[in-house]
Order: structure tokens, then C-alpha cells, then sequence
């Protein structure tokens, strides 16, 4: 397992972790990206945990010309009027979550006391993953995002994460993956029955200190249940 596991940044807020947040960085960045996140939240509300920041594959992506970044999927192109998403790389890289999963059970944190988040791109695959995961999980963190593979989802959901708290926040003016847009994932999430916090900030693409405040909340939440 070791051998195909993706590298990533560790960071443990006490000497013997018993819970795990696998936190999935945006297009072209890498696992650094949120390293600065944890300074940020009052690790006293939170069990002993361990972040995980994985750097996703290096692969050509279609609407920035071919250009090879850390991409969790390919993007083929910029019309959200259809699917944007490359399958293939989207089930890939979901596959290659598992398998950071599976890493922290045997490390002895159960799938209970997993989180698994990301901003965008890394969202996206938090998304896909977690609603599919076998296993229930603590909690879905998905920022700046959409679902993927949308009509995929009720033939595939996984039996245990039907009742998942998922957090989902988006900034009213983000230009880059519309807020409307990820709305209509919020939304169909909700209509199928799933526990959705959706929030909104006034930002762009990015985060911003009270969306921090209100995810170090929900953590706090989900990982002490």
C-alpha cells in the first residue's frame, strides 16, 4: 500500500492522534496550500488530530492548454452547462483517497473519526469519495466546490454516509466555479436527503477568517460525535 500512496504534509496537534481530517488542496497547488489553516483554529476544541495534506498527481490539464500541475482531474472545459470533469481522473484520485484512508486505520483511527475536505478541485474529490466512502465517516468539508459526476451519485452512494454531515461554504463572488452553480450541488445533496450546512461568504475563490471560525466549529462538532 505504502508504495502507491500519494505523498503528503502531516501535521498532528498532539503526540497520539486519534482522529484525521485528509484535506485535499485546489488545482495547481499542493499539499502546503492549507498547511496555514490549522495555525488558525483553536486546537483545544479538537480531539487529538492528525491533517493530512496530500499532493495530488502531476497531469496535463485541457483549459489551462495542456499545461501539466498537481490536478486531481482533468478539466476538459469551462461550460458548467455540462460535465466539466474527467471521469476517469476524478475516480482515480478518489481511489487514491482510499487509500489514505485506509493508511490511517491502520494507524488506528477508524473511519469514524476521519474527515475528509478540500477546496475546489480537492472538494470535488472529497465529495465523490466520502458520499461513496463504505464505510461511516465523521463528516464531508467541501469548500468552493461542486459535486462531481452528479448523476452518478444515487446508483453509487455508499449505505453508511447516507446521514454524513457535510459542510459546504462558497463565496457569493467566486469567478472561478459560480456560486449559483455550487448551489445546485448544495441543493441536490439536500433533496436526497443528506445533513447539508451550506454557508456563504463575501470572497472570491478563497477563504476567509470567519469561514475558518465556522469550519473550526463544525469540526469541533463532528469530531467530538
Amino acid at each position: 500500500m505504502s508504495a502507491n500512496l500519494l505523498p503528503a504534509v502531516e501535521i498532528t496537534t498532539a503526540p497520539t492522534p486519534t482522529h484525521a481530517v485528509i484535506w485535499m488542496h485546489g488545482l495547481g497547488a499542493d499539499g502546503h496550500d492549507f498547511e496555514p489553516v490549522v495555525d488558525e483554529l483553536d486546537i483545544d476544541r479538537l480531539p487529538p488530530t492528525r491533517f493530512v495534506f496530500p499532493h495530488a498527481p502531476q497531469r496535463p490539464v485541457t483549459i489551462n492548454g495542456g499545461y501539466i500541475m498537481r490536478a486531481w482531474y482533468d478539466i476538459l472545459s469551462q461550460d458548467f452547462s455540462g460535465r466539466r470533469e474527467d471521469a476517469a481522473g476524478v475516480i482515480e484520485s478518489a481511489a487514491q483517497v482510499e487509500a489514505l484512508i485506509a493508511r490511517e486505520n491502520a494507524r488506528g483511527i477508524p473511519d469514524s473519526r476521519i474527515v475528509l475536505a478540500g477546496f475546489s478541485q480537492g472538494g470535488a474529490i472529497a465529495l465523490h469519495t466520502g458520499l461513496r466512502h463504505a464505510s461511516r465517516l465523521a463528516g464531508v468539508l467541501a469548500l468552493s466546490t461542486y459535486l462531481p459526476l452528479a448523476d452518478t451519485l444515487a446508483g453509487e452512494a455508499g449505505e453508511a454516509n447516507r446521514d454524513v454531515p457535510i459542510f459546504m461554504a462558497h463565496g457569493v463572488a467566486d469567478p472561478v466555479i459560480p456560486h449559483d452553480f455550487a448551489r445546485r450541488s448544495a441543493d441536490q445533496l439536500t433533496a436526497a436527503g443528506y445533513p447539508l450546512a451550506w454557508k456563504t461568504y463575501r470572497m472570491e475563490h478563497s477563504l476567509c477568517l470567519e469561514e475558518v471560525r465556522d469550519i473550526e466549529d463544525w469540526l469541533a462538532t463532528v469530531l467530538a460525535a
